[in-house]
């Protein structure tokens, strides 16, 4: 875990007032009898943004999945939010707690328009109902920061969207719903320089209102636009090595191998 005393908090707020929003503790997640994360320690803080790297099969995407109540994983250890345990919730409990998977491969959900799948999930998340012109604003502000066409609300969810369009429109959502975690599963894969930079500066925003961002990536292009707080490094189901965006840098230097072997020959 990273330490407090470590930390960067945004917006100036000293750690004595800041109490996490997310929490795991030891954290053990399985797939049938297999075991894929061995025993995770975070704390994720408003506004904080971590960066999860590690190579393939290492479990990141396992983590973000178990963490948001994927049935098909098993649970053992704690997740917390504010403080609360949320592992025995089904998902949809857990997004009402706040808390918003966006997906590395966002499915299309034909039938449904994009306007009315958030004005329901607004109004199943407890949002005050927001009159429908003010929603309307909303949504159409939120459409010109992602850079989509405002003809979008009215087509169904990620039907016949190109890739990077599915995941501007995943940051939109986020955008909208203002969830108090963002996991975000290799949000910037598939995506051009152009929509990196949309995505990365809607993620910031986001954080920006409090909003805490977990992020898995493999990659240091989209962390120099989104500048993370922490950068965690995975492997073999846990985290090995917690630091600032500088160790993103060491990553990228050596790859995963060459970082295994200057832990001193990381091995499960």
């Amino acid at each position: 875990m990273w330490p407090l005393t470590q930390r960067f908090f945004p917006k100036g707020i000293s750690m004595q007032a800041k109490v996490p929003i997310l929490s795991c503790r030891n954290l053990r997640v399985y797939l049938a009898e297999k075991e894929i994360v061995k025993g995770v320690d975070l704390d994720v803080f408003p506004g904080e943004k971590h960066a999860i790297m590690g190579p393939n099969g290492s479990g990141k995407s396992t983590m973000v999945s178990a963490l948001m109540g994927h049935p098909a994983y098993r649970v053992e250890g704690e997740i917390l939010i504010d403080g609360e345990p949320i592992q025995e919730l089904p998902a949809d409990e857990r997004a009402k707690r706040g808390l918003f998977l966006g997906f590395q491969y966002p499915v299309a959900v034909p039938g449904v328009s994009v306007f009315s799948f958030l004005r329901a999930a607004a109004t199943a998340l407890g949002e005050q109902r927001a009159s429908l012109s003010t929603f309307r604003q909303d949504l159409s502000h939120a459409f010109e920061e992602m850079s989509i066409p405002p003809e979008f609300a009215e087509r169904y969810i990620n039907d016949g969207f190109s890739g990077g369009e599915k995941k501007r429109m995943e940051i939109l959502q986020l955008l909208m719903l203002k969830p108090k975690i963002a996991l975000l599963d290799e949000t910037d894969s598939g995506l051009d320089i152009d929509a990196l930079k949309i995505v990365s500066e809607g993620i910031r925003k986001a954080a920006s209102h409090d909003t805490g961002v977990l992020l898995v990536t493999h990659y240091q292009r989209i962390l120099n636009y989104l500048q993370p707080d922490i950068v965690h490094v995975f492997m073999d189901g846990r985290i090995v090595k917690s630091g600032g965006p500088e160790l993103a840098h060491r990553l990228e230097e050596k790859g995963y191998d060459g970082f295994a072997a200057a832990l001193g020959g990381y091995s499960p």
